[in-house]
């Protein structure tokens, strides 16, 4: 396992963080990605169940880094997949009501962000992408409204905008 360390400036990178261990199949695949490189077939597996979700969610949390595995000769490559870090540092100061809508939106149900969610995607699609006019027009903080575009698997966060992402796998 690498002894990188992952440094979290922003408090809204807790999102992703949390979400990865929220359930025990993400923490399995992470754990089986700290000791080697594995392509999403062999993680299947070895885990036993399908980890495209784990993989994603890693992938959101920048936990995983991943390259193409060389393949035998006239098979396809795949991308196989390793832990980036084995280390987290935060270095950040918000408000007690900043951190309790974060962990709260970290560990709400999809369905009750799902409203909300989807209206800010669509407001992101239309071109509107800067985080003070977004929370504006929700009537959201910007922390809130980064800390929910790291819930979705359609919004990137680049610096004080959002994006739709090109892919979503």
């Amino acid at each position: 396992m690498g002894k990188r360390t992952r440094i979290i400036n922003d408090p809204s990178e807790l999102v992703p963080l949390l979400k990865t261990f929220e359930h025990q199949k993400h923490k399995q695949v992470y754990d089986a990605l700290s000791n080697m490189w594995m392509s999403e077939k062999q993680l299947e597996e070895y885990i036993g169940d399908d980890v495209t979700s784990s993989i994603n969610i890693l992938k959101k949390g920048g936990l995983i880094e991943s390259q193409w595995q060389m393949p035998e000769p006239g098979k396809k490559p795949e991308k196989e997949y390793h832990s980036a870090y084995s280390k987290v540092q935060s270095n950040f100061q918000c408000s007690l009501d900043d951190l309790s809508d974060i962990i709260t939106l970290a560990f709400q149900p999809y369905e009750e962000i799902k409203d909300t969610l989807e209206e800010l995607e669509e407001m992101v699609k239309q071109g509107n992408n800067s985080l003070n006019n977004l929370a504006r027009s929700l009537n959201k903080s910007p922390l809130y409204l980064r800390s929910l575009a790291r819930r979705s698997d359609k919004l990137s966060v680049m610096g004080q905008r959002l994006r739709v992402k090109e892919d979503t796998k």
